[in-house]
């Protein structure tokens, strides 16, 4: 795979990793609401269930932050590398 076809595949990646962030965020809040509601309702298996579920989701949001941010890192050193930003430029 040529080095453009690289940068385009990471930048592709990039974009649904932040797809699967947003994605990650909504179900976030979605259990964040169901614990309100829940707070109403008392069922005790929510109580002890849904915070558990709330950790991993909140922990999956973090962990897909951090890889954006690594392979945003990467890629931007991959460009600097191959002096990729004129092709960039080319075509903005």
């Amino acid at each position: 795979m040529e080095n453009r076809a690289k940068m385009e595949a990471m930048d592709k990646m990039l974009r649904e990793l932040e797809d699967l962030k947003n994605s990650q965020t909504s179900v976030l809040k979605k259990i964040a609401q169901i614990e309100a509601d829940n707070m109403n309702a008392n069922v005790a298996l929510l109580n002890e269930e849904l915070p558990e579920v709330h950790e991993h989701a909140d922990t999956t949001v973090v962990t897909v932050t951090q890889l954006i941010e690594k392979l945003q890192t990467h890629r931007d050193e991959f460009v600097a590398k191959y002096n990729l930003n004129a092709v960039e430029e080319e075509t903005a």
